[in-house]
């Protein structure tokens, strides 16, 4: 990586910051109530470096092995490792280990493995987001909104992990209410199924194009990838 590519990622995180300031202005939001989650995936650890350089510790990956190379490479580092890809069974172990946040849980076979190996490790609680799939999309991963609550019983039962709230990817849309509509479904998901024993106080909600939607309507971890580090090697 040379000057250009660190002076790139600065310019591109004070943007973005910008733009996450602006919104919690703009829509009432406490300022630095919605945080920052860099996505990583398919980018190469000499910018996760740069980005940590400029104050950014929280990254996400989808695929379990190029994220365990680059937490190699960046074992120096005190980085924070949100695992948001498709869950698979034969990685479970992989991201218990490696992971301290998994976003996009959305089968109980999945976290009772996950706590099972967590507690297998000796490690904290691994901290999750349930994945709501608001669209019926067959491609997207997650549950639809009736089986939640009983997706969120499950869950919470189980020792290793702690659920901390709500993650959903909606189709994209062009203007701001139309991308404000899921974002909204979400929030409304949280109010109705939140207890003060389980608050779900987490909601991962929004990327590069509909950041703004996101924060709105309640987001509190906004998934950044491109407008962080541009756009992506071919994986």
């Amino acid at each position: 990586m040379n000057a250009s590519d660190d002076t790139k990622v600065s310019a591109r995180l004070d943007a973005v910051r910008a733009r996450i300031a602006a919104a919690e202005a703009r829509f009432g939001r406490e300022p630095g109530s919605v945080a920052l989650l860099a996505v990583s995936k398919l980018q190469p650890a000499a910018l996760i470096r740069a980005a940590s350089e400029f104050g950014q510790l929280a990254f996400g990956e989808s695929y379990v092995q190029e994220a365990c190379d680059k937490q190699t490479l960046l074992a120096d580092l005190a980085l924070d490792w949100h695992f948001i890809g498709r869950i698979q069974s034969n990685k479970t172990k992989q991201i218990t280990e490696h992971f301290s946040w998994v976003h996009g849980l959305g089968d109980v076979r999945h976290a009772r493995r996950l706590g099972e190996q967590r507690i297998a490790l000796g490690l904290a609680p691994l901290r999750c987001c349930l994945q709501v799939n608001l669209s019926g999309e067959a491609s997207k991963a997650g549950v639809e909104p009736p089986a939640l609550p009983a997706l969120l019983k499950q869950c919470a039962a189980i020792e290793g992990l702690r659920i901390e709230g709500l993650m959903t990817l909606p189709a994209p849309a062009d203007s701001l209410e139309a991308q404000r509509q899921p974002f909204a479904e979400l929030r409304a998901l949280r109010d109705q199924l939140a207890t003060p024993e389980q608050p779900l106080t987490t909601l991962s909600m929004g990327m590069s194009d509909d950041l703004e939607a996101a924060v709105a309507e309640g987001a509190t971890m906004v998934r950044i990838g491109t407008a962080v580090f541009g756009p992506r090697r071919q994986h």
